[in-house]
């Protein structure tokens, strides 16, 4: 069932990966969700299977189809992270598949998660799919702090490491007619406002570049997410709707977190149920309808505590509450001749 609005909404795969992708889609479609951004984990979505394989690539629509489900976007966050980071370590190895770990070797996991990447922009296309979401990694991420102090030129050749390792990914994505969609989040080489500015430069602002928007990762370091929207118009490839409670300020916490599990009331800030937390998400979709966005609304989910069972269904009728029919173009001839 299609929603009423102008964009779809979606549910991304990625917290759901424990379960067989099948049962995701039941859980999606009972619910009335349009489709699903499908993550490149679990058993969801394979890409070295995808990309060889006819037959399961069909099985993945087939599941679709029988629900009566779409998909818009796939992501390949855990992989993407791996192209850029410096160290690779244990981290790395618990989230990327292995194939893409293979030995271990730093520079080794680098280059196959960028061909994992490039893998990405092939299967989307073979599914249909113009947009990637995925996280590029980043070898200056661990200076974020800047001290002990960090000469210039090492920063800058952070940028410069990111635009050689991933130009080549984006002239597949440009060979095969997709865009990736970049979640500005940190540990990540955009992760606010002004390294997105930085980020865009290093690649010469090519269009293959586009941003996921996802207010949640925004709210909480004081960037404002719909000024976001209107700076970076031309870059809105898609979008995930997760939530941020700003917790009141007790001269305690602080927006790092204080290395404290989600849901840890100590901690300065949290991730909830979409519409629950500071986010004004009317505003939102005024926002990005101004810039012409239609693609998909992707719920994430991430709050610790609430049921993803039961907070996955109350989201999508949320956002379904906020949404909205954009005017047609017989409202803007009225209004400019009244």
């Amino acid at each position: 069932m299609m929603s009423e609005s102008s964009h779809p909404v979606t549910l991304f795969t990625g917290q759901w990966a424990d379960l067989p992708f099948e049962e995701v889609a039941r859980l999606a479609a009972s619910w009335g969700y349009d489709g699903l951004e499908i993550a490149c984990s679990g058993d969801h979505l394979d890409l070295l299977r995808a990309d060889e394989d006819p037959d399961y690539l069909r099985s993945r629509l087939e599941i679709l189809e029988r629900h009566g489900l779409g998909v818009w976007a796939i992501s390949n966050h855990l992989a993407g992270q791996a192209v850029c980071d410096d160290p690779i370590d244990f981290r790395h190895q618990a989230i990327v598949r292995p194939y893409v770990w293979g030995d271990g070797e730093a520079e080794g996991v680098r280059q196959r998660a960028a061909e994992d990447m490039k893998r990405a922009a092939r299967v989307a296309r073979k599914l249909g799919v113009d947009t990637v979401v995925g996280f590029t990694g980043s070898k200056i991420w661990p200076y974020v702090a800047m001290f002990p102090p960090v000469p210039g030129d090492v920063i800058e050749a952070g940028y410069e490491d990111f635009a050689q390792r991933w130009n080549p990914i984006l002239d597949v994505f440009d060979d095969e007619g997709v865009r990736f969609a970049h979640e500005v989040h940190p540990s990540e080489i955009a992760y606010d406002y002004w390294t997105t500015v930085r980020t865009l430069e290093a690649i010469d602002h090519r269009q293959a570049f586009g941003i996921n928007w996802d207010p949640s990762h925004l709210l909480w370091q004081g960037v404002d997410p719909i000024g976001f929207i209107t700076d970076f118009a031309d870059r809105i490839a898609h979008v995930d709707c997760k939530d941020t409670r700003l917790r009141p300020p007790t001269g305690r916490s602080g927006i790092l977190g204080s290395h404290l599990p989600w849901g840890d009331p100590r901690r300065g800030w949290d991730f909830v149920s979409t519409g629950h937390g500071d986010m004004h998400w009317e505003d939102a979709f005024r926002a990005l309808g101004s810039v012409g966005y239609s693609g998909p609304i992707s719920i994430e989910w991430e709050d610790a505590g609430m049921d993803r069972l039961h907070g996955a269904a109350e989201a999508v009728e949320r956002i379904r509450e906020l949404l909205w029919k954009r005017p047609d173009s017989s409202f803007d001839e009225a209004f400019k001749n009244q």
